[in-house]
């Protein structure tokens, strides 16, 4: 199960899963220091760490390194929901809270997504395919 990813290793991975693409450290470094002063070693650091865990896959392009992220954001955001959700002793009470907390937004989005999960099938029908016979009929004499 994943653990949260810390304040400076969401703020890289944000930008690893916005642009989509293998980026450099020097890139990411670039957008970071648009927010915060931060040095070059400590960003590659936090992107040499994420390689560890398993968050992005790295190649080697010329003397740098390009980093791709290995899983989505949703995919991350559902793990951690996973996780909570499992630990807890009563899953629909949790469930009940949790539902309890969304905005009206946020609960059109679950209805989104559950009609994309489970497809709303159509109610069955009372009348019996054209090509039966009745139920109780006898099976015909051979003649025996």
């Amino acid at each position: 199960m994943p653990r949260q990813l810390g304040e400076l290793e969401d703020a890289v991975m944000t930008r690893v899963w916005q642009w989509n693409r293998p980026v450099t450290v020097r890139e990411v470094l670039e957008d970071l220091q648009k927010e915060r002063s931060i040095a070059y070693t400590t960003v590659m650091t936090v992107m040499d760490n994420l390689h560890q865990k398993g968050w992005v896959r790295r190649e080697v392009d010329g003397r740098a390194y390009r980093y791709t992220a290995v899983s989505t954001r949703a995919a991350y955001a559902a793990a951690l929901m996973n996780e909570a959700w499992s630990r807890s002793d009563n899953p629909a009470a949790a469930l009940v809270a949790f539902f309890g907390m969304m905005s009206a937004e946020q609960r059109e989005a679950l209805q989104d997504a559950m009609r994309m999960v489970v497809p709303i099938s159509p109610a069955p029908s009372a009348a019996p395919p054209e090509d039966a016979g009745p139920a109780d009929e006898a099976p015909p004499e051979t003649g025996r």
